[in-house]
C-alpha cells in the first residue's frame, strides 16, 4: 500500500510567515563578492552557523541587478533559515537585503564594511551571530502536513536511463504531491527546446500558455542574440551524449518526464521569484545545476529532488538535494552519492509506483531531518545566475 500523503506529515520549524523549513540555519549572507572573506570570518568565530561565499553584487545594473537581489533576498527568506546577519560593503545595498529579509519576520541584522573595517565588522557581527545561534537552537520543531511542504526538481548529467527511469519516477511523486495540493517547481528552459510546445498543452490557462511561451521565446531570442543555433557544445553536454542523448530534443523529452501525466502547469515564474499558490510552476531557470538549485531556494523551495543518470554530485547550502538514479553503472561507481536506487525499473524488479513511493518515503524523511548524500559529503554549491556582464 502506498503512503496517504493526506495524512502524511513532517517535523520541521514554523516559520514567522507561517511557511515551513525542514533545516534551520543561521546564515551569514554577503551582499557582495567583497564581503566574503568577512563573512566567512564571522562563521569561523561561531559555531552553528554558515557563510555562503559568492562571486557577484558589485556594479550590477537594471535586470541583472533586479536578479541579484531577489536571489539574495530570496535566499535569506528561504524558511530553512531561522535568522541571517547580512554584510555588505557599503550600507544602501546591504540594507535594502536586509529589510527584503525582515519582511518574513525572521530575525535579521545588517553589517557594513565602509568606514568600519573588516575587524571592527566580523566583530559587530559575530555577536549579532552568537544571538541569533542561540535564539535558533531554542527554537522547536513541529508536525505540519505534508502540504506545506514546497518541493522542486532539476536534473543533471542526464542519459538514456533519466528519460526512461529516473525522471519518470520524479513525475509519479510530482503527480501525487500535486494532487496532494503541494507547491512544486520545474524549469530549466534550454531543456526543454524542442519539447515546449508539450510543456505549453499542459498549461492550466490560455493566460499562463502564453506567459510560458513569453519565456520560452525569450531564452531563444538569447540565443539569436548571439549569432548562434548551434549549442551543440553545451547542449547536449559531453555527459549527455556519453550517456546516449544525442540532441536537445531528446534530452527534452526525459527532462519533461518529470512533471508527471497528470499535472497541469498553474503558474510562471521569472527567475528567483516566488509563488503565490500550490500547484506545478514554471521557472524559467538556466540549466546548469547549481544555479537552477539556487534559483529554487531563492524561491523558497525547501526540498529538492534531483534525477540523474550520469552521476552529478550537486548540493546547496540550504536546501536538502535528494539524487535519485536508474543507471546501474552509476550505483555501482557512485553510490555515496545516491539517495534512492530506481535501478530496478530498468531491471523489471519494481514498478513507476514503487519508485515514486521511494522518491516520496525519501522526501518525507529528509523533511523529518535526515542527512542527504549530498549535505553528508559537503556539497555546498552556490552559484548566482548573470543576466549580462558588469558596468
Amino acid at each position: 500500500m502506498g503512503i496517504n500523503l493526506k495524512d502524511a506529515s513532517f517535523e520541521g520549524w514554523r516559520r514567522e510567515n507561517g511557511r515551513m523549513g525542514v533545516r534551520n540555519y543561521v546564515l551569514i549572507l554577503p551582499v557582495d563578492d567583497i564581503s566574503n572573506a568577512a563573512a566567512e570570518g564571522v562563521a569561523r568565530n561561531i559555531q552553528g552557523c554558515l557563510a555562503i561565499p559568492h562571486a557577484y553584487g558589485r556594479l550590477q545594473f537594471g535586470a541583472d541587478l533586479d536578479l541579484h537581489f531577489r536571489t539574495i533576498i530570496g535566499t535569506g527568506c528561504n524558511p530553512n533559515v531561522a535568522a541571517v546577519v547580512v554584510i555588505g560593503i557599503e550600507p544602501g545595498w546591504t540594507g535594502k537585503v536586509a529589510e527584503g529579509i525582515a519582511a518574513t519576520g525572521k530575525p535579521v541584522e545588517a553589517f557594513s564594511i565602509e568606514q568600519n573595517g573588516d575587524i571592527n565588522t566580523i566583530a559587530a557581527a559575530s555577536r549579532a551571530a552568537y544571538r541569533m545561534v542561540r535564539h535558533a537552537t531554542g527554537l522547536k520543531r513541529t508536525r505540519a502536513p505534508l502540504q506545506d511542504l514546497w518541493v522542486s526538481t532539476k536534473c543533471g548529467e542526464s542519459d538514456t536511463t533519466s528519460g526512461l527511469a529516473s525522471c519518470p519516477t520524479v513525475g509519479n511523486s510530482f503527480d501525487k504531491l500535486w494532487e496532494n495540493g503541494n507547491t512544486l517547481v520545474f524549469g530549466e528552459t534550454s531543456e526543454i527546446t524542442g519539447g515546449e510546445h508539450l510543456v505549453a498543452a499542459r498549461c492550466k490557462t490560455p493566460e499562463i500558455r502564453a506567459e510560458f511561451m513569453r519565456m520560452f521565446d525569450r531564452y531563444q531570442a538569447v540565443i539569436e542574440a548571439n549569432k548562434t543555433s548551434d549549442l551543440s557544445e553545451s547542449q547536449p553536454t559531453k555527459g549527455n551524449i556519453e550517456g546516449g542523448l544525442t540532441t536537445i530534443e531528446e534530452k527534452a523529452l526525459g527532462n519533461i518526464q518529470k512533471i508527471g501525466k497528470k499535472c497541469t502547469v498553474d503558474g510562471v515564474l521569472d527567475k528567483a521569484e516566488m509563488p503565490t499558490h500550490p500547484g506545478l510552476w514554471f521557472m524559467d531557470s538556466s540549466s546548469a545545476a547549481a544555479e537552477m538549485v539556487t534559483l529554487c531556494a531563492a524561491s523558497g523551495f525547501a526540498v529538492h529532488t534531483f534525477p540523474t543518470g550520469q552521476g552529478n554530485v550537486i548540493g546547496n547550502p540550504i536546501v536538502p538535494v535528494i539524487k535519485l538514479t536508474a543507471n546501474p553503472r552509476t550505483m555501482r561507481t557512485m553510490s555515496e552519492h545516491v539517495d534512492v536506487d530506481v535501478t530496478g525499473l530498468l531491471q523489471k524488479t519494481m514498478n513507476m509506483d514503487d519508485a515514486g513511493e521511494a522518491l516520496l518515503d525519501c522526501i518525507l524523511r529528509t523533511a523529518d531531518g535526515q542527512a542527504t548524500a549530498a549535505e553528508i559529503l559537503g556539497h555546498r554549491e552556490f552559484s548566482l545566475t548573470r543576466l549580462y556582464e558588469s558596468a
